[in-house]
Protein backbone atom coordinates (compact mmCIF):
# COMPACT_ATOMS: atom_id res chain seq x y z
CA UNK A 1 0.00 0.00 0.00
CA UNK A 2 1.19 2.83 -0.86
CA UNK A 3 2.08 5.86 1.86
CA UNK A 4 0.76 9.18 2.86
CA UNK A 5 4.24 11.02 1.61
CA UNK A 6 4.39 9.05 -1.39
CA UNK A 7 0.93 9.87 -2.70
CA UNK A 8 2.09 13.69 -2.01
CA UNK A 9 5.16 13.27 -3.54
CA UNK A 10 4.09 11.91 -6.58
CA UNK A 11 1.33 14.98 -6.80
CA UNK A 12 3.95 17.36 -6.39
CA UNK A 13 6.01 15.60 -9.12
CA UNK A 14 2.90 16.38 -11.45
CA UNK A 15 2.88 20.15 -10.20
CA UNK A 16 6.39 20.63 -10.97
CA UNK A 17 5.83 19.59 -14.65
CA UNK A 18 3.30 21.66 -14.64
CA UNK A 19 5.03 24.69 -12.74
CA UNK A 20 8.16 24.36 -15.10
CA UNK A 21 5.81 24.16 -18.23
CA UNK A 22 3.97 26.97 -17.35
CA UNK A 23 7.20 29.31 -16.65
CA UNK A 24 8.36 28.57 -20.28
CA UNK A 25 5.00 29.13 -21.70
CA UNK A 26 5.29 32.81 -19.91
CA UNK A 27 9.09 33.48 -20.38
CA UNK A 28 8.28 33.04 -24.25
CA UNK A 29 4.91 35.22 -24.36
CA UNK A 30 6.28 38.20 -22.29
CA UNK A 31 9.40 38.39 -24.45
CA UNK A 32 8.09 37.53 -28.19
CA UNK A 33 4.56 39.02 -27.86
CA UNK A 34 4.85 41.70 -25.34
CA UNK A 35 8.09 42.20 -26.36
CA UNK A 36 9.62 42.43 -22.84
CA UNK A 37 13.27 42.41 -22.59
CA UNK A 38 13.89 39.86 -20.52
CA UNK A 39 17.09 37.65 -20.08
CA UNK A 40 16.37 34.36 -22.02
CA UNK A 41 19.70 33.25 -21.32
CA UNK A 42 19.36 33.07 -17.73
CA UNK A 43 16.01 31.82 -17.68
CA UNK A 44 15.81 29.15 -19.69
CA UNK A 45 18.98 27.15 -17.90
CA UNK A 46 16.82 28.10 -14.66
CA UNK A 47 13.66 26.21 -16.33
CA UNK A 48 16.49 23.81 -17.66
CA UNK A 49 17.41 23.06 -13.87
CA UNK A 50 14.07 22.37 -12.55
CA UNK A 51 12.89 20.16 -15.51
CA UNK A 52 16.23 17.70 -14.92
CA UNK A 53 15.86 17.75 -11.25
CA UNK A 54 11.87 17.11 -11.62
CA UNK A 55 13.10 14.37 -13.73
CA UNK A 56 16.01 12.71 -11.40
CA UNK A 57 13.08 13.03 -8.30
CA UNK A 58 10.16 11.09 -10.64
CA UNK A 59 13.34 8.47 -11.50
CA UNK A 60 13.93 7.88 -8.23
CA UNK A 61 10.75 7.21 -7.00
CA UNK A 62 10.27 4.52 -9.33
CA UNK A 63 12.50 2.71 -7.55
CA UNK A 64 11.10 3.60 -3.75
CA UNK A 65 8.11 2.67 -2.55
CA UNK A 66 8.37 4.77 0.79
CA UNK A 67 9.61 8.25 0.27
CA UNK A 68 10.93 10.17 3.77
CA UNK A 69 9.24 13.43 4.40
CA UNK A 70 12.43 14.98 4.20
CA UNK A 71 12.44 14.43 0.37
CA UNK A 72 9.46 16.25 0.27
CA UNK A 73 10.79 18.86 2.06
CA UNK A 74 14.20 19.44 0.08
CA UNK A 75 12.14 19.43 -3.17
CA UNK A 76 9.67 21.90 -1.81
CA UNK A 77 13.28 23.76 -0.65
CA UNK A 78 14.72 23.66 -4.07
CA UNK A 79 11.29 24.76 -5.69
CA UNK A 80 11.49 28.43 -3.25
CA UNK A 81 15.36 28.51 -4.29
CA UNK A 82 14.53 28.32 -8.27
CA UNK A 83 11.80 30.67 -7.76
CA UNK A 84 14.07 33.30 -6.39
CA UNK A 85 16.58 32.69 -9.03
CA UNK A 86 13.87 33.13 -11.80
CA UNK A 87 12.28 36.45 -9.71
CA UNK A 88 15.82 38.09 -9.35
CA UNK A 89 16.75 37.96 -12.99
CA UNK A 90 12.83 39.10 -14.23
CA UNK A 91 12.30 42.01 -12.18
CA UNK A 92 12.90 40.90 -8.29
CA UNK A 93 10.32 42.60 -6.09
CA UNK A 94 8.45 44.37 -9.39
CA UNK A 95 7.50 40.79 -10.86
CA UNK A 96 4.05 40.69 -10.28
CA UNK A 97 4.52 36.86 -10.22
CA UNK A 98 6.42 37.37 -6.37
CA UNK A 99 3.75 36.22 -4.75
CA UNK A 100 4.07 32.65 -6.00
CA UNK A 101 5.92 32.36 -2.92
CA UNK A 102 2.41 31.67 -1.45
CA UNK A 103 1.83 28.53 -3.43
CA UNK A 104 5.11 26.65 -2.18
CA UNK A 105 3.89 27.66 1.24
CA UNK A 106 0.30 26.24 1.23
CA UNK A 107 1.59 23.23 -0.15
CA UNK A 108 4.14 22.85 2.50
CA UNK A 109 1.47 23.52 5.58
CA UNK A 110 -0.67 20.87 4.15
CA UNK A 111 1.34 17.74 3.41
CA UNK A 112 4.31 18.90 5.86
CA UNK A 113 4.53 18.62 9.56
CA UNK A 114 4.39 21.63 11.65
CA UNK A 115 8.07 22.02 12.12
CA UNK A 116 9.06 21.80 8.50
CA UNK A 117 5.94 23.96 6.96
CA UNK A 118 7.51 26.63 9.47
CA UNK A 119 10.83 26.11 8.47
CA UNK A 120 10.08 26.38 4.99
CA UNK A 121 7.86 29.72 5.72
CA UNK A 122 10.97 31.53 7.19
CA UNK A 123 13.44 30.29 4.21
CA UNK A 124 10.70 31.63 1.47
CA UNK A 125 10.45 34.78 3.82
CA UNK A 126 13.99 35.72 3.68
CA UNK A 127 14.32 34.78 0.05
CA UNK A 128 11.76 37.57 -0.44
CA UNK A 129 13.43 40.11 1.94
CA UNK A 130 17.08 39.29 -0.45
CA UNK A 131 15.06 40.25 -3.34
CA UNK A 132 13.79 43.14 -2.21
CA UNK A 133 17.16 44.45 -0.56
CA UNK A 134 19.16 43.90 -4.00
CA UNK A 135 16.83 45.34 -6.24
CA UNK A 136 16.19 48.45 -3.60
CA UNK A 137 19.84 48.96 -3.36
CA UNK A 138 21.47 48.49 -7.07
CA UNK A 139 18.23 49.81 -9.46
CA UNK A 140 15.74 51.44 -7.72
CA UNK A 141 15.99 55.44 -7.71
CA UNK A 142 12.71 56.94 -6.65
CA UNK A 143 13.09 57.80 -2.97
CA UNK A 144 11.98 56.83 0.28
CA UNK A 145 8.22 56.57 -0.53
CA UNK A 146 8.92 53.77 -2.83
CA UNK A 147 11.29 52.46 -0.83
CA UNK A 148 8.67 52.25 2.27
CA UNK A 149 6.23 50.35 -0.55
CA UNK A 150 8.41 47.34 -0.93
CA UNK A 151 9.09 46.92 2.39
CA UNK A 152 5.57 47.46 3.54
CA UNK A 153 4.79 44.75 0.29
CA UNK A 154 7.54 42.30 2.40
CA UNK A 155 5.70 42.89 5.47
CA UNK A 156 2.31 41.85 4.10
CA UNK A 157 4.08 39.04 2.27
CA UNK A 158 5.56 37.98 5.84
CA UNK A 159 2.09 38.33 7.54
CA UNK A 160 0.40 36.69 4.75
CA UNK A 161 2.62 33.72 4.60
CA UNK A 162 2.40 33.46 8.44
CA UNK A 163 -1.29 33.03 8.72
CA UNK A 164 -1.68 30.56 5.79
CA UNK A 165 0.52 27.98 7.66
CA UNK A 166 -1.28 28.77 10.69
CA UNK A 167 -4.82 28.14 9.65
CA UNK A 168 -4.08 25.34 7.27
CA UNK A 169 -2.44 23.71 10.07
CA UNK A 170 -5.49 24.43 12.36
CA UNK A 171 -7.93 22.83 9.68
CA UNK A 172 -5.55 19.54 9.43
CA UNK A 173 -5.44 19.35 12.74
CA UNK A 174 -9.32 19.91 13.30
CA UNK A 175 -10.05 17.29 10.46
CA UNK A 176 -7.54 15.18 12.45
CA UNK A 177 -9.98 15.49 15.48
CA UNK A 178 -12.63 14.91 13.53
CA UNK A 179 -11.63 11.46 12.17
CA UNK A 180 -11.07 10.55 16.34
CA UNK A 181 -14.71 11.54 17.07
CA UNK A 182 -15.53 9.32 14.29
CA UNK A 183 -13.80 6.52 15.15
CA UNK A 184 -14.43 6.79 18.67
CA UNK A 185 -18.76 7.05 18.08
CA UNK A 186 -18.16 4.03 15.63
CA UNK A 187 -16.54 2.33 18.76
CA UNK A 188 -19.33 3.02 21.20
CA UNK A 189 -22.56 2.28 18.47
CA UNK A 190 -20.65 -1.29 18.23
CA UNK A 191 -20.80 -1.24 22.09
CA UNK A 192 -24.00 -0.84 21.66
CA UNK A 193 -24.78 -3.39 18.75
CA UNK A 194 -23.43 -5.82 21.35
CA UNK A 195 -25.50 -5.46 24.44
CA UNK A 196 -27.74 -5.42 22.20
CA UNK A 197 -26.95 -8.66 20.84
CA UNK A 198 -26.33 -10.20 24.77
CA UNK A 199 -29.56 -8.32 26.22
CA UNK A 200 -31.22 -10.87 22.80
CA UNK A 201 -29.22 -13.68 24.38
CA UNK A 202 -30.09 -13.12 27.71
CA UNK A 203 -34.20 -13.10 27.09
CA UNK A 204 -33.86 -16.36 24.85
CA UNK A 205 -31.69 -18.20 27.71
CA UNK A 206 -34.58 -17.30 29.84
CA UNK A 207 -36.81 -18.64 27.67
CA UNK A 208 -35.40 -21.58 27.04
CA UNK A 209 -34.27 -22.47 30.09
CA UNK A 210 -37.53 -22.17 31.87
CA UNK A 211 -39.09 -25.43 31.37
CA UNK A 212 -36.13 -27.87 31.78
CA UNK A 213 -35.59 -25.97 35.38
CA UNK A 214 -39.23 -26.28 36.00
CA UNK A 215 -39.62 -29.98 35.28
CA UNK A 216 -36.05 -30.12 37.66
CA UNK A 217 -37.72 -28.40 40.55
CA UNK A 218 -41.09 -30.48 40.15
CA UNK A 219 -39.10 -33.71 40.41
CA UNK A 220 -37.33 -32.74 43.19
CA UNK A 221 -40.27 -31.38 45.12
CA UNK A 222 -41.40 -34.67 44.82
CA UNK A 223 -38.82 -36.94 45.64
CA UNK A 224 -38.48 -34.40 48.75
CA UNK A 225 -41.97 -35.48 49.95
CA UNK A 226 -41.40 -39.12 49.11
CA UNK A 227 -38.38 -39.20 50.90
CA UNK A 228 -39.49 -37.22 53.70
CA UNK A 229 -41.13 -40.33 56.26
CA UNK A 230 -38.86 -42.56 57.15
CA UNK A 231 -35.73 -41.14 59.21
CA UNK A 232 -33.13 -43.01 57.24
CA UNK A 233 -33.52 -41.04 54.18
CA UNK A 234 -33.68 -37.53 55.89
CA UNK A 235 -30.13 -36.91 54.35
CA UNK A 236 -31.89 -37.59 51.20
CA UNK A 237 -34.60 -35.11 51.68
CA UNK A 238 -32.60 -32.59 52.71
CA UNK A 239 -30.14 -32.81 49.29
CA UNK A 240 -33.46 -33.08 47.53
CA UNK A 241 -34.77 -29.81 49.18
CA UNK A 242 -31.38 -27.92 48.39
CA UNK A 243 -31.94 -29.15 44.86
CA UNK A 244 -35.29 -27.25 44.81
CA UNK A 245 -33.62 -24.40 46.42
CA UNK A 246 -30.92 -23.79 43.72
CA UNK A 247 -33.38 -24.37 41.19
CA UNK A 248 -35.45 -21.67 42.54
CA UNK A 249 -32.19 -19.26 42.25
CA UNK A 250 -31.61 -20.24 39.24
CA UNK A 251 -35.59 -19.13 37.76
CA UNK A 252 -35.14 -16.00 39.47
CA UNK A 253 -31.86 -14.97 37.88
CA UNK A 254 -32.82 -15.93 34.74
CA UNK A 255 -36.45 -13.81 35.21
CA UNK A 256 -34.34 -11.00 36.49
CA UNK A 257 -32.02 -10.99 32.97
CA UNK A 258 -35.26 -10.98 30.90
CA UNK A 259 -36.22 -7.69 32.69
CA UNK A 260 -33.17 -6.04 32.18
CA UNK A 261 -32.89 -7.33 28.87
CA UNK A 262 -36.13 -5.55 27.93
CA UNK A 263 -36.05 -2.68 30.74
CA UNK A 264 -32.75 -1.28 31.43
CA UNK A 265 -32.64 0.06 28.47
CA UNK A 266 -35.92 1.93 28.69
CA UNK A 267 -35.47 2.62 32.27
CA UNK A 268 -36.89 6.18 32.99
CA UNK A 269 -34.25 9.30 34.21
CA UNK A 270 -34.63 10.03 37.96
CA UNK A 271 -33.14 12.65 40.13
CA UNK A 272 -31.15 11.45 42.95
CA UNK A 273 -28.38 12.82 45.12
CA UNK A 274 -25.10 11.22 45.00
CA UNK A 275 -25.80 10.18 49.05
CA UNK A 276 -28.54 8.23 48.43
CA UNK A 277 -26.77 6.40 45.28
CA UNK A 278 -24.16 5.37 47.12
CA UNK A 279 -25.88 4.37 50.02
CA UNK A 280 -28.49 2.46 47.78
CA UNK A 281 -25.12 0.96 46.07
CA UNK A 282 -24.19 -0.77 49.22
CA UNK A 283 -27.41 -1.84 50.95
CA UNK A 284 -26.91 -3.88 47.76
CA UNK A 285 -23.98 -5.38 48.60
CA UNK A 286 -23.83 -8.34 51.25
CA UNK A 287 -20.15 -8.26 52.54
CA UNK A 288 -20.65 -3.52 52.92
CA UNK A 289 -18.51 -3.42 55.86
CA UNK A 290 -15.28 -4.31 53.46
CA UNK A 291 -15.98 -0.89 51.89
CA UNK A 292 -14.27 1.72 53.45
CA UNK A 293 -16.72 4.93 52.16
CA UNK A 294 -14.90 8.42 52.02
CA UNK A 295 -17.43 11.19 50.79
CA UNK A 296 -17.55 14.67 51.26
CA UNK A 297 -20.31 16.57 52.07
CA UNK A 298 -20.19 18.83 48.99
CA UNK A 299 -20.12 15.43 46.29
CA UNK A 300 -23.12 14.02 48.75
CA UNK A 301 -24.86 16.87 48.00
CA UNK A 302 -24.92 16.47 44.01
CA UNK A 303 -28.07 15.83 41.89
CA UNK A 304 -27.53 13.40 39.34
CA UNK A 305 -30.19 12.56 36.23
CA UNK A 306 -29.69 8.63 35.60
CA UNK A 307 -31.70 5.63 35.47
CA UNK A 308 -30.93 4.54 39.29
CA UNK A 309 -31.34 0.94 39.29
CA UNK A 310 -28.77 0.72 36.06
CA UNK A 311 -26.23 2.95 37.66
CA UNK A 312 -26.68 1.31 40.81
CA UNK A 313 -25.86 -2.42 39.62
CA UNK A 314 -22.86 -0.92 37.57
CA UNK A 315 -21.33 0.92 40.40
CA UNK A 316 -22.22 -2.77 42.29
CA UNK A 317 -20.41 -4.67 39.14
CA UNK A 318 -17.23 -2.30 39.99
CA UNK A 319 -17.04 -3.25 43.51
CA UNK A 320 -17.87 -6.30 42.85
CA UNK A 321 -14.50 -6.71 40.84
CA UNK A 322 -12.37 -5.03 43.22
CA UNK A 323 -14.05 -7.72 46.08
CA UNK A 324 -12.44 -10.45 43.69
CA UNK A 325 -9.76 -8.77 42.73
CA UNK A 326 -8.39 -8.08 46.65
CA UNK A 327 -10.43 -10.83 48.81
CA UNK A 328 -8.15 -10.07 52.05
CA UNK A 329 -8.07 -6.30 51.87
CA UNK A 330 -10.78 -3.68 52.25
CA UNK A 331 -11.98 -1.91 49.40
CA UNK A 332 -11.81 2.18 49.55
CA UNK A 333 -14.95 4.03 47.90
CA UNK A 334 -13.88 7.50 46.92
CA UNK A 335 -16.28 10.14 45.86
CA UNK A 336 -15.37 13.53 44.54
CA UNK A 337 -16.78 15.90 42.94
CA UNK A 338 -15.29 17.27 39.57
CA UNK A 339 -15.75 20.50 37.26
CA UNK A 340 -19.64 19.66 36.18
CA UNK A 341 -19.52 15.69 37.15
CA UNK A 342 -19.07 13.42 40.25
CA UNK A 343 -16.17 10.84 39.87
CA UNK A 344 -17.10 8.04 41.78
CA UNK A 345 -13.60 5.86 42.77
CA UNK A 346 -13.44 2.14 43.77
CA UNK A 347 -9.90 1.01 44.68
CA UNK A 348 -8.57 -2.10 45.64
CA UNK A 349 -4.98 -3.20 46.88
CA UNK A 350 -4.70 -6.25 44.73
CA UNK A 351 -2.31 -7.65 41.82
CA UNK A 352 -2.99 -5.00 39.79
CA UNK A 353 -3.80 -5.36 35.41
CA UNK A 354 -0.74 -4.87 32.71
CA UNK A 355 -1.83 -2.55 29.78
CA UNK A 356 -2.87 -4.76 27.95
CA UNK A 357 -5.45 -5.95 30.28
CA UNK A 358 -6.35 -2.18 31.14
CA UNK A 359 -6.72 -1.81 26.98
CA UNK A 360 -8.93 -4.80 26.32
CA UNK A 361 -11.27 -4.39 29.70
CA UNK A 362 -14.77 -3.42 29.28
CA UNK A 363 -14.65 -5.91 25.98
CA UNK A 364 -17.19 -8.18 26.24
CA UNK A 365 -16.37 -12.08 27.66
CA UNK A 366 -12.91 -10.51 28.73
CA UNK A 367 -12.53 -11.75 32.26
CA UNK A 368 -8.95 -11.86 34.51
CA UNK A 369 -10.56 -14.26 36.24
CA UNK A 370 -10.17 -17.64 36.52
CA UNK A 371 -12.41 -20.38 34.24
CA UNK A 372 -15.75 -20.13 36.08
CA UNK A 373 -15.17 -17.07 37.98
CA UNK A 374 -16.86 -14.50 35.68
CA UNK A 375 -18.33 -13.94 32.48
CA UNK A 376 -16.81 -10.59 31.52
CA UNK A 377 -19.48 -8.63 31.60
CA UNK A 378 -19.45 -6.56 34.04
CA UNK A 379 -17.07 -4.01 33.03
CA UNK A 380 -18.89 -3.74 29.31
CA UNK A 381 -22.44 -3.39 30.33
CA UNK A 382 -20.83 -0.37 32.59
CA UNK A 383 -19.24 1.21 30.41
CA UNK A 384 -21.53 0.92 27.73
CA UNK A 385 -24.54 2.49 30.56
CA UNK A 386 -21.68 5.55 31.33
CA UNK A 387 -21.37 6.35 27.56
CA UNK A 388 -25.07 6.52 27.12
CA UNK A 389 -25.21 8.85 30.02
CA UNK A 390 -22.44 11.02 28.80
CA UNK A 391 -20.41 9.76 31.58
CA UNK A 392 -17.04 7.66 31.29
CA UNK A 393 -15.15 4.91 33.14
CA UNK A 394 -11.12 5.21 34.02
CA UNK A 395 -8.98 2.72 34.92
CA UNK A 396 -5.90 3.28 36.15
CA UNK A 397 -3.43 0.28 37.24
CA UNK A 398 -0.12 -0.62 38.59
CA UNK A 399 1.43 -4.51 38.75
CA UNK A 400 1.46 -5.70 42.53
CA UNK A 401 -0.42 -2.26 43.71
CA UNK A 402 -3.80 -2.55 43.11
CA UNK A 403 -6.08 -0.98 40.40
CA UNK A 404 -8.54 2.10 40.50
CA UNK A 405 -11.94 2.09 38.71
CA UNK A 406 -13.32 5.46 38.46
CA UNK A 407 -17.36 5.81 37.20
CA UNK A 408 -17.79 9.23 36.09
CA UNK A 409 -21.36 10.56 35.71
CA UNK A 410 -22.24 13.98 34.79
CA UNK A 411 -24.25 16.38 37.28
CA UNK A 412 -27.92 17.22 35.98
CA UNK A 413 -28.01 21.14 34.84
CA UNK A 414 -29.97 23.59 37.71
CA UNK A 415 -32.56 24.20 35.13
CA UNK A 416 -33.31 21.01 35.09
CA UNK A 417 -33.32 20.48 38.68
CA UNK A 418 -35.54 23.26 38.98
CA UNK A 419 -37.63 22.38 36.09
CA UNK A 420 -38.68 18.50 37.82
CA UNK A 421 -39.16 20.55 41.12
CA UNK A 422 -41.54 22.95 39.63
CA UNK A 423 -43.01 20.15 37.80
CA UNK A 424 -43.11 18.12 41.12
CA UNK A 425 -44.75 20.93 43.23
CA UNK A 426 -48.85 21.20 42.89
CA UNK A 427 -50.10 24.70 42.28
CA UNK A 428 -51.60 26.64 44.93
CA UNK A 429 -54.89 27.22 44.19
Amino acid sequence: MQSCHATNFAWLLKLRWGAAAGQLVIALFVRFYLDIAIPLAAVLPIIGIELGTNAAAWLWARRHTQVPEAMLAVVMVLDVVLLTLLLSVTGGPFNPFNFLYLVHIALAAVVLRPQWAWGLTVMAISCCAALFYGHSTHQLHAGDMLQMHLRGMWVAFGVAAGFIVYFVQRVTRALSERDAELVAVRDRAARHDKLASLAALAAGAAHELSTPLSTIAVVAKELEHQLGGPASAGAAAADARIIREQVERCREILAQMAADAGQSTGEPLALITVSTLIDMTLASIRDGDRVALRLPPQAAEQRLRVPVRAVVRAIHAVIDNARQAAPASPIRLEVSSHGEGCRIAVIDDGTGMTDEQIARAGEPFFTTRGAGKGMGLGLFLTRTLLDRLGGRLELASTLGAGTTAAVCLPVAPAATIRRIATEATPDAA
